[in-house]
């Protein structure tokens, strides 16, 4: 299945178009490497990573959704490999802060 039609499916987005757009702008990563065609095909055992929001999904595909159904049915079709978003901790490590904005008083 393309890796387009795939995300839209699993109601990662909206529409299509959307998904494609992000692909093709070559933010979408499937077993750790850059994808930039949307037509590229995925099926189940591979790990795809994309930014979705302010955080990073990283997902496992464990079978090829049908149709684009409920959101329940979706998430049947993939297993979420970081669901709490602790890579940034993890490479971070605890108790390391972010920098400071520009522009405002450090503590």
């Amino acid at each position: 299945m393309r890796i387009d039609r795939l995300l839209c499916r699993l109601r990662f987005f909206k529409s299509r178009a959307r998904a494609q757009a992000l692909v093709e702008s070559g933010h979408v990563r499937c077993n750790g490497r850059r994808v930039g065609r949307a037509s590229l095909a995925v099926g189940c055992g591979d790990v795809l990573t994309f930014p979705l929001g302010r955080s990073v999904r990283v997902i496992e595909l464990t079978a090829l959704p049908g149709r684009r159904g409920p959101p329940a049915e979706a998430r049947a079709c993939y297993r979420e490999l970081d669901p709490d978003g602790q890579s940034a901790i993890a490479a971070h490590g605890p108790g390391v802060r972010a920098p400071a904005r520009k522009g405002s008083d450090p503590k």
